[in-house]
């Protein structure tokens, strides 16, 4: 393999860094150097390539499969998560019987991947499938009895749930009495037994689960259902006579589905999703290809991909018009259809931006005129404030101030709540301990979101708590939380190939974070305004070369301060390629920024 030439790379340490626009110390992310020099030499890996893998605790031996990693070499056995056997030797008997099967999914992007995938599976084998996705407005999330019911009056009498299940108790007993056998298929966290009268739970997070799979989402728990089902429908002569379903053919939804979850990106889930953005990037679901071409997505298929263009599409159908929409579109094979659905998602997305910023508005001038901008954890409450866009507003506000916020829509004399946290900061933990004390109606959720119901008088007496009680949680995580980067380039790095190289380290996500580059010592020569908040930047280095920058959101920022602000920048941020000039141009992408002082 060809290294760059030794100017293309600056193998240097940090610059000093004072007043970052996010507040934090900048670090290196350590490498070992002899695992480093053993990769290039033994593989033949460019440096940087070696260095980003040694940072993320790549031993020299496993370069290889970690930069191409295969399914048939990680892929587990399903039947090691519990109740898997169970679960599938009773879907198993169904197919073989010609029993109706019923599929009751959540209505975020991981529900409905799962419930698509699912569909698609049992519609190759040939096999009748309901499926049921309820309304997040009118019915709220988590199957209830009469969904149930729903099914059951289609003939399913076996109801599969996914994305959810674990906590519903009530629902699953009452519907078990009249005949119905529930198999859930859920990855939330669970603090108790599964439910007593469902046929199987299969959870990796269920506390007796020894699986380790916990990185699975509810799509990447319906694939190993699927892989278990098929292997056992195999063993029993299904497939004589007929062809087996292509499940490399499934990843797309599952990865989609991981991907949006937030999942790690370590082991069989990166794995999963590698696969999964090859078969995204053939083309073989119409429904995402014609939605993927709706958003505009260019170049090689990424967990951006997935995460910031078709994701949020997927998830517009959830939040403020009904899943079935992307449903319909993950499942169909009709091209011309696939293309009026990702129409509509489309402009739903737009709808939802749209409402999404108002709320946001609203949202920040309470928070000025109330004075909770210098809270520990940022509660705010609006009337009217639609229910499918507060945990978006929700993750801004925590941007914008560096600390949990928890944003509660009003409806009537009840409010319900989004919130989003901080690293170190058990949001989670917190909303379950107010539950407790009687402050909320109901809540839950894990340590960087949580959801809850509250009665509207309660409001002021839960942010007391709230405050109380993560008050030195949050000052500690944010006097220690620092902003961690790969490496110090030179100009030059900033290309197309630069970039393929860096995306071989890929799929990049939570647990394998995607390389950040700092570029030292910068004039910003112009900065243009593009957008409604975002900032084009073009820098040069002390010897004239150019470099195109983008920050995204930053105007009316301290980042945008910054770049605005300083005669020369450190800049730190992930170098992508620049598909509208083409070639190997590249363009950074700018993630915080520094003066630079003399």
């Amino acid at each position: 393999m060809m290294h760059p030439e030794p100017a293309f790379f600056d193998d240097v340490a940090l610059p000093d860094i004072s007043g970052a626009a996010s507040g934090r110390a900048w670090t290196l992310r350590p490498a070992d150097p002899r695992d480093v020099a053993t990769m290039v030499q033994r593989s033949g890996l460019d440096p940087q390539l070696a260095r980003i893998l040694s940072a993320r605790g790549v031993a020299p031996d496993d370069a290889g499969s970690y930069l191409e990693p295969k399914l048939r070499n990680i892929l587990p056995d399903p039947y090691v998560l519990k109740d898997m056997e169970r679960g599938v030797g009773r879907l198993a008997d169904a197919v073989v019987n010609n029993e109706a099967i019923g599929v009751f999914g959540d209505y975020d992007v991981d529900g409905t991947t799962a419930a698509a995938l699912l569909h698609r599976y049992f519609a190759a084998l040939g096999v009748r499938l309901s499926v049921y996705l309820p309304d997040r407005i009118t019915e709220g999330y988590g199957p209830t009895a009469d969904a149930f019911r729903s099914l059951m009056n289609d003939g399913a009498n076996i109801i599969v749930t996914v994305d959810c299940g674990a906590a519903a108790h009530d629902a699953i007993g009452e519907v078990a009495a009249d005949g119905a056998e529930v198999i859930v298929l859920d990855h939330h966290l669970m603090s108790g037994a599964p439910p007593a009268s469902a046929y199987a739970t299969v959870n990796p997070n269920r506390l007796d689960d020894i699986s380790g799979l916990n990185t699975l989402s509810a799509a990447g728990v319906a694939y190993l259902a699927v892989v278990a089902l098929n292997r056992r429908l195999r063993e029993a002569g299904f497939f004589k006579t007929r062809p087996e379903p292509d499940l490399m053919g499934l990843l797309d939804l599952a990865a989609l589905g991981l991907v949006c979850d937030v999942m790690p990106m370590t082991g069989v889930t990166r794995a999963m999703v590698s696969q999964g953005l090859k078969v995204l990037e053939a083309g073989g679901n119409v429904g995402l290809a014609a939605l993927g071409e709706r958003a505009g997505a260019k170049g090689r298929a990424s967990t951006y991909h997935l995460g910031f263009l078709l994701g949020p599409r997927i998830n517009a159908a959830g939040r403020i018009g009904h899943a079935r929409l992307a449903f319909e579109m993950l499942t169909t094979e009709d091209k011309a259809r696939a293309r009026a659905l990702a129409d509509k998602l489309h402009v739903l997305n737009a709808e939802r931006q749209a409402i999404e910023a108002a709320v946001q508005q609203e949202a920040l001038q309470k928070i000025e005129t109330e004075n909770l901008g210098e809270d520990d954890i940022i509660v705010v409450a609006g009337a009217g404030w639609h229910p499918g866009v507060i945990g978006i507003v929700a993750g801004r506000i925590k941007e914008k101030f560096d600390r949990p916020a928890i944003v509660i829509g009003v409806e009537g004399a009840v409010g319900k709540g989004s919130g989003r946290s901080i690293t170190g900061v058990d949001l989670g933990s917190a909303v379950a301990a107010a539950r407790e004390k009687g402050l909320l109606v109901n809540g839950g959720g894990h340590a960087m979101a949580a959801g809850l119901t509250v009665s509207e008088e309660s409001i002021p007496a839960l942010r007391d708590y709230l405050v109380g009680a993560l008050a030195d949680d949050v000052k500690h995580a944010r006097a220690n939380r620092t902003f961690v980067t790969d490496a110090v380039i030179g100009a030059r790095a900033v290309s197309k190939s630069f970039a393929d190289m860096v995306a071989q380290a890929g799929p990049f996500g939570v647990g394998n974070p995607e390389p950040v580059f700092v570029l030292a010592d910068m004039r910003p020569a112009h900065v243009k305004l593009v957008g409604a908040n975002h900032l084009a930047v073009t820098m040069e280095d002390p010897s004239g070369e150019k470099v195109r920058a983008i920050a995204f959101r930053a105007d009316g920022e301290k980042l945008g301060a910054v770049i605005r602000g300083a005669q020369r920048l450190h800049v730190a941020g992930k170098i992508r390629p620049d598909d509208w000039r083409g070639g190997d141009a590249g363009q950074l992408q700018i993630e915080d920024a520094a003066p630079a002082t003399a």
